[in-house]
């Protein structure tokens, strides 16, 4: 079955000026980013990976719109994305939450500034955080929750104004292992819930191996696709957690690592 393209790439390339320290020293030229291209499919999890530096964020600050590429086009369901009217959520290392608001309010804090907060929003709005383990804690504070429970909040904010696509950028690096392993399912599992189309940014291979459905490895700076892999596990292995220690596991890791580090 053809699934629906819900973001195409075209020969994407991106470039940066570095302008000199010092008095009379000539700006240089850093290309980040070089044609490249890939789709993105409805209800997938797309991962990308790649050595520091690879040009990761750059690319999602391009597929946001943040930035402006030197060449090549986005597009959201054929439409450019300059023109799209489809909505684009962002998570990012860090949840932001804002330590004078109560959690509700950084939660509503999308609904409120777009002025979308109607009766109906509020109710799936109390019903997101009930289903997500934030019941009882809507008038707390940030500071009273764990690092787990505050990624939660920014994903509650984030689906809260329904996106049509998710950008995720290392949104686990700011937690320990232990929590990390958990929110990843968590928010794995949210994602699976809703039926979201989402993009994964992390420098982690297993975890991108346990999370997405299929993983694209870019090349050194300038960042190139060198390749790309679908990722399936058996139906009861329907977890990040279960999928690490599923069979295919470490032949998907050994795969994926020689093509990163070649």
């Amino acid at each position: 079955m053809q699934k629906n393209v819900i973001m195409s790439v075209d020969h994407l390339s991106k470039d940066f000026v570095i302008r000199g320290k010092k008095l009379g020293e000539k700006s240089k030229l850093l290309h980040a980013l070089s044609d490249v291209s890939f789709d993105i499919y409805e209800g997938e999890t797309l991962g990308i990976i790649g050595e520091s530096g690879c040009g990761k964020s750059t690319l999602l600050s391009l597929l946001s719109g943040l930035l402006q590429p030197e060449k090549g086009s986005i597009f959201i369901d054929g439409i450019p994305i300059c023109d799209s009217p489809s909505t684009i959520g962002y998570m990012f290392q860090k949840d932001h939450l804002f330590e004078w608001r109560t959690i509700y309010g950084n939660v509503s804090l999308g609904l409120e500034i777009q002025k979308k907060q109607s009766s109906a929003a509020k109710k799936e709005l109390e019903e997101m955080l009930c289903a997500y383990g934030l019941e009882g804690f809507e008038q707390s504070h940030p500071s009273e929750l764990s690092g787990g429970m505050r990624q939660r909040a920014a994903l509650i904010r984030t689906l809260a104004l329904k996106p049509d696509l998710l950008l995720l950028d290392e949104p686990f690096s700011a937690l320990d292992y232990q929590t990390r392993l958990a929110v990843c399912d968590d928010i794995s599992a949210i994602i699976r819930e809703t039926k979201k189309t989402a993009l994964l940014i992390t420098h982690d291979l297993a975890e991108a191996i346990s999370m997405a459905d299929r993983i694209l490895v870019l090349s050194r700076r300038p960042g190139k696709v060198k390749a790309v892999f679908p990722v399936s596990f058996p139906d009861e292995y329907d977890t990040p957690l279960k999928r690490r220690n599923a069979p295919e596991f470490s032949g998907y890791f050994h795969q994926v690592w020689k093509e990163l580090i070649s």
